[in-house]
């Protein structure tokens, strides 16, 4: 046999929907992977040319087109699904006559690991406190699970899900536009046009994924092939794309300007028997500082938490 065999040899896994993803879909699926893994290798690549203590930015991008690589292989797979009953059955030939609809919760586990990272290569970049990172960050995860468990749901009360993630979504869309923005344009022009370039991506692209949802998992409209491309754009504009013009604003901009003091192990304070420098500042700083003073000789460490 030749060509894409993935399906069929999966074929039963997790259950077979009455309507699924074909070998196009699966193709897709595929390529949106290589896509991803590629991304992952660059990313990494152009972290080795900058010094260790200004890979912050690069590590996380290259994680997020990771996670997302090994999401795209399983769905090219037909893995990491489940047959859902539709809630609608429509008169679309393609997907008239659907009694159960696959739905890869294996996408959700991605955005519950993607968006996250997204979120805090954004906010870190505007100079936000921690708190701020960490309540946004928090609410993205609320986001991710109602539409997780609103696709899992047979009746119509998937839409209460919808509603309650579409409401975290709009905090985070006011974090976004209202306060990260205010922090960057005080950071400097380099801050505010890489946050303002990202952000305004960002936010278009998530306004389309609630779209993506209420035709696909939620509605029952578009086949799951026509899911899966609609869903992989948006993922190829939010994660590779997203994170080439991320790394390309940051080219000139210093991570000490957004209050990242990140140091190598050379420069700890006789921790690993190395030389000793005194005043060091030890670790990531923004906005919060823990100091512990040593008593025998009168230096002060800082580690910033």
């Amino acid at each position: 046999m030749s060509g894409n065999q993935a399906l069929n040899v999966n074929s039963g896994i997790g259950g077979n929907a009455d309507l699924q993803i074909t070998t196009h879909g699966s193709d897709w699926y595929w390529a949106v992977c290589a896509v991803m893994t590629l991304a992952s290798l660059v990313f990494l690549g152009l972290s080795f040319t900058k010094p260790r203590t200004h890979r912050l930015f690069h590590y996380i991008t290259a994680a997020i087109t990771l996670t997302a690589a090994i999401a795209y292989f399983s769905m090219g797979a037909g893995l990491g699904q489940v047959p859902i009953q539709a809630e609608f059955v429509r008169s679309n030939p393609s997907v008239a006559g659907a009694g159960t609809r696959e739905i890869f919760y294996v996408r959700y586990i991605d955005w519950f690991v993607t968006t996250p990272l997204l979120l805090l290569d954004l906010l870190l970049t505007s100079g936000l406190p921690w708190p701020t990172i960490l309540i946004t960050i928090l609410m993205d995860e609320f986001m991710i699970v109602t539409g997780l468990v609103g696709a899992l749901t047979r009746s119509s009360y998937k839409w209460g899900y919808y509603v309650f993630g579409n409401l975290a979504f709009f905090y985070v869309v006011y974090v976004l536009v209202f306060v990260a923005r205010k922090h960057a344009a005080a950071l400097g022009p380099n801050v505010s046009r890489t946050y303002m370039t990202c952000g305004v991506l960002t936010i278009f692209l998530w306004f389309l994924y609630p779209i993506a949802w209420g035709i696909s998992e939620g509605g029952n409209v578009i086949h799951p092939d026509s899911e899966a491309v609609f869903y992989g754009i948006l993922d190829l504009l939010a994660k590779p794309v997203f994170g080439a013009l991320l790394l390309w604003g940051h080219r000139n901009i210093n991570p000490a300007e957004l209050g990242l003091h990140i140091h190598d192990y050379d420069e700890m304070p006789n921790a690993y028997g190395v030389r000793e420098k005194t005043g060091v500042h030890n670790g990531v700083h923004n906005g919060v500082n823990n100091g512990v003073t040593n008593g025998t000789n009168g230096t002060t460490a800082v580690n910033t938490v």
